[in-house]
């Protein structure tokens, strides 16, 4: 067990301003044990640290010690498949759409770790917002693009969909902007981006890269 959760369990109790004896009634353990799980004396099962983590409202994860942060997820990285990991993934498709998305997958990491180090819940949950629209989109247009598939699967109505996923879209990144102005973010330098993401930064230097070429044709265009 990590060393860092006797102390923590105990801080939260004393945050709280609860006894022992009556955090452990509420975890159902005797007031011995608990002591002893606060003094590092004994370690728990696993049952306890999760019974502990839904008392004090924080992630398994923070009681542990592996993250800063106490929020309560429902959904850790741990319990989502990493398909670019998994070697037994029988996803298969062109080498153009399996380096695009190793990219993306690379690029998400970096944007991800530096939302992440804002500790801005509303950045975060709007960041993934955003991105969790742009997958819907695509993924419904490929859903429905042989005319076979009915739209029961998804609950927006398909003439709605398109128009109200495109303003979410707009107003998550509104949200987005709002939020980065107030945040404390790393000075994104190229010297900072070496250092921290040097394994990624060809990744996300790509699809900069792509994007701009793109935004300049159209530009051109419009000439």
């Amino acid at each position: 067990m990590n060393t860092n959760f006797p102390r923590t369990l105990s801080l939260l109790r004393k945050e709280k301003g609860l006894s022992q004896r009556k955090v452990a009634v509420e975890l159902g353990v005797s007031q011995a044990v608990l002591s002893h799980y606060e003094n590092g004396l004994r370690e728990p099962g696993l049952e306890f640290v999760a019974k502990a983590a839904d008392y004090y409202k924080v992630s398994s994860d923070f009681l542990l010690g592996r993250t800063m942060s106490r929020e309560d997820y429902t959904i850790t990285a741990e319990d989502l498949p990493d398909s670019s990991e998994d070697k037994d993934n029988v996803l298969r498709g062109s080498m153009m759409a399996t380096l695009n998305k190793k990219l993306l997958m690379n690029s998400l990491s970096v944007i991800f770790d530096i939302v992440g180090k804002s500790k801005n819940k509303k950045l975060i949950n709007e960041t993934a917002m955003f991105f969790d629209v742009a997958v819907y989109k695509v993924f419904r247009e490929l859903y429905s693009a042989s005319g076979k598939n009915t739209d029961d699967f998804f609950s927006v109505d398909e003439r709605l969909w398109n128009e109200l996923s495109n303003a979410e879209l707009a107003l998550s990144f509104m949200n987005i902007k709002a939020e980065s102005g107030k945040s404390e973010l790393p000075e994104l330098s190229q010297e900072y981006i070496e250092k921290e993401y040097q394994a990624l930064m060809q990744s996300i230097l790509s699809v900069l890269q792509t994007v701009g070429k793109r935004l300049s044709e159209r530009e051109n265009m419009g000439k």
